[in-house]
C-alpha cells in the first residue's frame, strides 16, 4: 500500500481526510496499527504537528484509537453488528438468518468481484484457493477453514463495496468463529470436505475468469448449501435430545 502526499487545503483537514479516505476504502483495516508519527509525517510529506492535529481529528470521529501498542484504526462498526454478533450466538434461528442473509449479499459480492478486482485482489485470490487445496490434500482442517474466511473477505475486497466490505469485516471474527463451527458440524457428513471445496474453488474460478453470472451462481449455491445443511444437522440434534428425554434413565445408565 502507498500513500500519496497530501498538499493544498488546510493540512491537517487534508491529511486528515486522506487516512479517511484510506481507512474508508479498506486500505487501513480495522485493528491495524498506523505507522509511528515520525514515519506516517515522512510518507505523507507533512509536519508531525500537523499529523498530530489530524489524527486528533480522526480519534474524535471514532475512526482511531491511541493504546500503548500505538495508534490503531478502530472497529467503527462495532456498535452495528456486537449486538447481532452476540444474538446470532445464542440463537440457532438468529444464526440461519445470518446465512440467509450471506446467500443474499455473497452472490453480489462475488458478483462485483469478477467485474472489480484488481489484478493484485485476483492473484491473493489465487494464492488462497492454492492454499485451500494444499490444506485439503494435507488433511489440514484448520488451515483449510482459515483458507475459507479468507477466502470470503477476499471476494468482498475485490466487490469494491465499500457498505458490504465494512459489514462484513465488522463481522469478521463472527464469520472465522462460523467457519470453523460450522466445518466442524458439516464435517459429519460424509464428503462434506470435498464438497466444500469443489464450492469454494467454482466461486474463485469464476471470479478469476470475470465471468458475474458464474460466479454469483457458485456463491449463492455454496451459501443455500451451508445453511441446508445446517439446518439438517439441527433438525437431527433436536430429535435426538428428544428421544434421549424420552428414555428412561435405566435405557442408557450401565447396570
Amino acid at each position: 500500500m502507498t500513500m500519496d502526499p497530501v498538499r493544498n487545503l488546510k493540512l491537517s483537514d487534508a491529511i486528515a481526510d486522506h487516512l479517511e479516505q484510506l481507512i474508508l476504502e479498506g486500505a487501513l483495516r480495522p485493528g491495524e496499527r498506523l505507522a509511528a508519527e515520525r514515519e506516517l509525517a515522512e510518507k505523507l510529506e507533512v509536519s508531525r504537528p500537523s499529523l498530530r492535529e489530524a489524527l486528533e481529528k480522526l480519534q474524535r470521529r471514532g475512526l482511531i484509537e491511541t493504546n500503548r501498542s500505538g495508534t490503531c484504526v478502530t472497529q467503527f462498526m462495532a456498535p452495528l453488528t456486537e449486538p447481532l454478533a452476540a444474538m446470532m450466538q445464542a440463537n440457532d434461528q438468529a444464526l440461519l438468518d445470518y446465512l440467509e442473509y450471506r446467500g443474499l449479499v455473497e452472490g453480489e459480492a462475488a458478483r462485483l468481484a469478477a467485474l472489480r478486482a484488481t489484478e493484485p485482489e485476483r492473484e491473493a485470490l489465487k494464492a488462497c484457493l492454492d492454499k485451500m487445496r494444499e490444506a485439503h490434500v494435507k488433511d489440514d482442517p484448520s488451515d483449510e477453514a482459515e483458507a475459507d474466511a479468507d477466502l470470503h473477505m477476499l471476494i468482498y475486497e475485490g466487490s469494491h463495496n465499500l457498505v458490504m466490505l465494512h459489514i462484513m469485516r465488522a463481522f469478521a471474527d463472527m464469520l472465522r468463529h462460523g467457519v470453523f463451527y460450522n466445518r466442524h458440524q458439516l464435517y459429519t457428513h460424509p464428503g462434506a470436505r470435498e464438497d466444500l471445496l469443489a464450492q469454494h474453488v467454482a466461486i474463485g474460478e469464476a471470479v478469476l475468469a470475470r465471468d458475474p453470472e458464474r460466479a454469483k451462481e457458485a456463491a449463492s449455491r455454496h451459501m443455500e448449501s451451508t445453511a441446508a445443511t445446517l439446518r439438517a444437522i439441527r433438525e437431527e440434534q433436536t430429535r435426538v435430545a428428544r428421544a434421549l428425554r424420552r428414555m428412561g434413565r435405566s435405557e442408557f445408565v450401565a447396570p
